[in-house]
């Protein structure tokens, strides 16, 4: 089944614990966490007494894609908050083979992603032996509601093809842009995971339910 991962970016960050309440008994969620830093992209968002309000107030695992400068400062300082999955930037790091294994100490998963313009090959098999997920930028970091950007699909392909020719456990998601028809396009390419914000948010808390079970 695909793991659906709302982004709470796109929710009511006023009543974020309502938020919280109405995705807490659908099955197979991560809970999507887009921590800017203003530096790495030109978005600031929250941080670590956010993330740590949240990590008590919810059981759903928390995906937290770092598109920061310095992701070691941040395995260091939220390491005890529960994270599930600490997905940083491949482009942040001049060692991202070190930095994933001084992850794996802390956190259940670790995840690298690219920005739409990095090419996938900059991530060697070796760097992908060392991985629990790759996180493929579908629009470009930094705000929500941005349109899919159709290349993303060639580099979920070609992971794909690596995933299966070397037999490499790895989850594949993808964030940006994601509704109905992405999500099925992101599927058929080989995606395991999907990032959705305003295609789930952006409706009644009732129909939280259904629109996350549409996208698998």
């Amino acid at each position: 089944m695909t793991t659906i991962a709302p982004s709470i970016l796109a929710c009511d960050f006023l009543n974020i614990e309502s938020e919280l309440q109405a995705l807490k008994n659908i099955p197979n969620l991560w809970l999507h966490l887009d921590i800017m830093d203003g530096h790495f992209v030109p978005n600031l968002t929250f941080g670590h007494p956010i993330v740590e309000l949240i990590s008590k107030k919810t059981t759903i695992p928390l995906d937290a894609h770092f598109m920061v400068t310095n992701p070691e400062f941040f395995a260091d300082t939220m390491k005890d908050l529960n994270l599930f999955n600490f997905t940083f930037h491949f482009e942040a790091v001049q060692d991202p083979i070190a930095l994933v294994k001084k992850c794996k100490q802390y956190f259940p998963s670790v995840g690298i992603s690219i920005k739409p313009n990095t090419p996938i090959t900059a991530l060697d098999l070796k760097l992908l032996q060392c991985l629990d997920l790759v996180l493929v930028m579908s629009v470009e970091p930094g705000f929500g509601g941005q349109k899919f950007m159709p290349t993303s699909l060639g580099k979920l392909k070609y992971l794909n093809e690596l995933k299966t020719k070397h037999q490499l456990n790895l989850n594949l998601e993808i964030d940006g842009g994601i509704n109905l028809e992405t999500a099925k396009l992101a599927r058929d390419h080989g995606a395991t995971h999907l990032v959705a914000g305003s295609y789930i948010f952006n409706n009644d808390q009732s129909l939280y339910s259904e629109k996350i079970e549409s996208l698998r």
